[in-house]
């Protein structure tokens, strides 16, 4: 191939490679994020599998689960993982998204150590089709593990933290801040595989609509890790969760965490 050709077309030479004038070509399996806009702005057209993806949100309820959930709801049969949510996820909402509460299974522990220790073993064991991370204070030692795992498989793996981390170096080749707006959310991007944007990207957002309840006694798993759990191979407390056990409240649902929990 000739030098002109290469310097054309760099990720002919090597899928990683590409033009800093251009988006990079996806080098895993991408899922569409249902936002055409924003598709459009992401390297491979998509959220990309078994890989690190950093979302610097300003504060939980800024709309981040309603931007992740046309790609989740792709999920079909897969199981989802919620780890460390700030508030219990609130069933009514993410069934009206196309979440099935069965695919659903909250995790969470006492302990950063133990969440890692969890993350960890559902990326590698590659058993998920999703997770969803959430963790304020998180050493790059720790990022990094968690993007080596994850590209062990294709799981969809998202870390959902404060945004004063993106002052903080990260592996993730995908790193995006959530702003709430007025109607939706704006997108910043932090660092992608392309050229540099400044100016954010503004999607509209529709609140959840509550209008087609999921039938009474529908569960999603909630487990509780405890340090004891890793020495037993793993195994964690389980309790099952139903509808009832997250209440909704129309009109004061800011975004698909229990109502009761983050107010109006």
């Amino acid at each position: 191939m000739q030098h002109s050709q290469l310097m054309a077309s760099p990720e002919a030479l090597h899928p990683s490679l590409w033009r800093a004038s251009q988006l990079g070509q996806g080098v895993t399996r991408c899922l569409d994020t249902g936002f055409a806009a924003l598709s459009k702005q992401l390297p491979g057209g998509g959220w990309p599998g078994g890989s690190l993806i950093d979302l610097l949100v300003q504060q939980p309820g800024s709309g981040e689960l309603r931007l992740l959930a046309p790609a989740l709801a792709q999920l079909t049969g897969q199981a989802i993982v919620l780890l460390q949510p700030p508030h219990p996820p609130q069933a009514l909402a993410l069934a009206a998204q196309g979440l099935a509460p069965s695919q659903l299974l909250w995790l969470r522990s006492a302990s950063s150590k133990d969440a890692l220790w969890a993350a960890e073993n559902i990326l590698r064991s590659g058993s998920c089709g999703a997770l969803l991370f959430w963790q304020s204070h998180v050493r790059g030692d720790s990022l990094r593990r968690l993007h080596l795992a994850a590209q062990a498989g294709n799981t969809l793996f998202c870390m959902l933290r404060p945004l004063h981390g993106a002052q903080d170096a990260s592996p993730a080749p995908l790193r995006l801040s959530v702003r709430p707006a007025a109607g939706g959310i704006e997108i910043g991007f932090i660092k992608r595989r392309g050229p540099q944007r400044d100016a954010p990207l503004f999607l509209p957002l529709q609140p959840p609509s509550l209008l087609e309840p999921i039938p009474v006694g529908s569960v999603f798993c909630r487990r509780d890790i405890r340090s004891a759990d890793k020495a037993r191979g793993g195994r964690v407390a389980s309790h099952a969760t139903t509808n009832n056990a997250v209440p909704a409240s129309e009109g004061r649902l800011q975004e698909m965490y229990s109502s009761t929990e983050i107010g109006s």
